[in-house]
């Protein structure tokens, strides 16, 4: 394991999954606000429509407040995030049978929410890590549901409160500082 994780103050991020999840583009910021806390600034963005007008079309902002036990950017983290979202979505087969009516209908609207997390990163370098985390809270969203992926009637406007995984990831983290 490399000694020095607690001289880094400033990292640069991009998760590998959110990537895989429909060329999602993603970047987060993390600076240090003390020895065992930082502050996580993340953001995504989905601008791709596919075949048969299928789409995960979204942004994406989500702060993360993050405890470490040992000291920043080195082992095992708690974090507390917030997110909001914007979304254009349909003709999406999620897998294990999650949100089945993405597949035949298209969704547009806003997401809010809030998790806790738990993480570990592993440094590799003096300016590399590789860093996994899964999270679980709370959203709520209000959207307009359309019949079909293209020009279909709107079928009403909706508002939900659910219990979801939040934050799922593999982050590669360069550090600038």
């Amino acid at each position: 394991m490399v000694s020095n994780a607690n001289a880094q103050k400033l990292a640069l991020k991009t998760n590998a999954l959110y990537w895989a999840a429909y060329g999602t583009l993603n970047i987060a910021f993390e600076h240090s606000l003390s020895d065992k806390w930082t502050m996580e600034w993340g953001v995504g963005y989905n601008p791709w429509t596919f075949a048969d007008n299928a789409k995960v079309k979204h942004i994406l902002v989500m702060p993360e407040a993050r405890y470490w036990l040992c000291r920043r950017y080195s082992g095992h983290f708690f974090a507390g995030h917030i997110l909001y979202s914007h979304y254009n979505a349909g003709g999406i087969k999620v897998p294990f049978g999650i949100f089945p009516e993405l597949a035949d209908y298209r969704f547009q609207g806003d997401l809010g929410g809030a998790g806790l997390a738990y993480g570990y990163n592993w440094m590799l370098s003096r300016r590399l890590s590789l860093e996994a985390e899964i999270g679980l809270g709370v959203m709520f969203t209000k959207y307009s549901k359309y019949e079909c992926r293209t020009c279909g009637t709107q079928v009403g406007d909706e508002s939900k409160v659910f219990f979801t995984p939040t934050k799922l990831a593999v982050n590669l983290v360069y550090y600038l500082k």
